[in-house]
């Protein structure tokens, strides 16, 4: 993705940025000399961060211009909005390119290459090779039981009220134990399993959610800039309030799969218990 990351492409930053957090993930669980691993996943760590405000704007962008072609919102106050969007924009996408060159994704792509080589040749010994197995196994499992916990813990925290920010860390902590149930189904050779389909379910309906009031705070701004007493001011009101629904609807379906989210969490908190091996090994 680096080349077209470069030219500015929108799927590329997102693409990158997803490869980034799921680096994170599987770092952890691979023999690896611990100050390696930490190096790497700090390294990571600040990619995914530098590249998270020109994503949150790239999404906004691709919002509003979702909204423009349904037709049912005001144009003048989805113009102006967007415009202030795209000004955004162009002040982040300057200060990414400040702080996070491609030169240094790429240095960063080939020490892990030396990492996947220097695993490869180790993996290459019968012995080795399945005491290493079975130590990835009992990690990733440890794992999933450790982030179903943070799941549960976050479900619980949020309730049943619509408060944006819990169920942030409610989207967050979903996200984390499906790329942790990937992986292991990866590590074990099978297909994605109906736990990692419901998980992304209900994190697709909290990840628009999210975007939704991130939109609606980038509109509150700009209302507050504009004069009270014009019809602009009020066209912005009427989209504020027409965004706020549509996150009252997909707080609606997350709560008809909140039970189904947290019967995946408890299953996969039990299941590390069981192996005192996988609680060694986390």
């Amino acid at each position: 993705m680096l080349h077209r990351l470069e030219a500015g492409d929108v799927d590329a930053l997102h693409r990158t940025r997803v490869a980034s957090r799921r680096l994170r993930e599987v770092l952890p669980v691979l023999q690896l000399e611990s100050d390696v691993a930490d190096k790497m996943i700090r390294r990571l760590r600040k990619v995914t961060e530098r590249l998270g405000p020109v994503r949150e704007l790239d999404v906004m962008a691709l919002l509003l211009h979702e909204l423009h072609g349904s037709g049912r919102y005001s144009p003048p106050a989805i113009a102006r909005v967007s415009a202030a969007i795209e000004d955004r924009r162009v002040e982040a996408r300057e200060k990414l390119a400040a702080k996070l060159s491609v030169v240094g994704l790429q240095r960063i792509a080939t020490k892990l290459e030396r990492v996947a080589s220097h695993l490869k040749s180790e993996d290459e010994a019968p012995k080795e090779s399945r005491q290493s197995a079975r130590a990835l196994r009992w990690a990733i499992e440890a794992r999933c039981g450790h982030r179903a916990t943070r799941l549960r813990d976050a479900i619980e925290d949020a309730g049943a009220v619509y408060l944006p920010d819990r169920l942030h860390l409610v989207r967050i902590a979903l996200k984390k134990l499906r790329y942790a149930l990937e992986l292991a189904a990866e590590a074990d050779g099978v297909k994605r399993d109906r736990d990692v389909t419901t998980l992304r379910r209900a994190q697709d309906a909290l990840g628009r959610l999210h975007d939704l009031q991130v939109l609606i705070n980038h509109v509150r701004d700009l209302q507050a800039r504009t004069p009270p007493d014009g019809s602009g001011w009020r066209e912005l009101d009427a989209l504020i309030e027409a965004l706020e629904d549509m996150c009252r609807g997909l707080h609606g379906r997350y709560m008809r799969q909140r039970s189904a989210v947290l019967t995946i969490a408890e299953r996969h908190i039990a299941s590390p218990a069981r192996r005192p091996a996988a609680r060694r090994a986390g």
